[in-house]
């Protein structure tokens, strides 16, 4: 979508890539235009939210995922649980590099 956005797109023509996703990827003072890497802002999005449901529990929506994925148990022990939404797949995911950094 955003290659699209800066480089145009008609309907069965491609528009022309001027710059590599790589070149605008590098920070402004290096030529680049500093934009962030969408797949690990994904995964800092994601481990934020593991985060939440490993610490806040009086948080509504901590509680929601906890009456709707793991009632009987703990967000860092139980499985994904019972048809798992698209979110929850990708917290899941999460949980392995979020074990990674906690202390006790």
């Amino acid at each position: 979508m955003v290659s699209r956005f800066l480089w145009g797109h008609e309907e069965g023509k491609r528009g022309m890539a001027w710059v590599s996703w790589k070149a605008m990827g590098r920070p402004k003072a290096m030529g680049g235009l500093s934009f962030r890497d969408f797949e690990n802002f994904n995964l800092a999005l994601l481990g934020k939210q593991a985060w939440r449901l490993a610490i806040d529990a009086d948080c509504l929506w901590v509680r929601l995922m906890k009456a709707k994925y793991f009632p009987n148990g703990n967000f860092m022990a139980d499985s994904m649980g019972h048809e798992p939404s698209y979110t929850w797949r990708g917290i899941v995911e999460v949980r392995a590099m979020l074990e990674k950094g906690l202390r006790r």
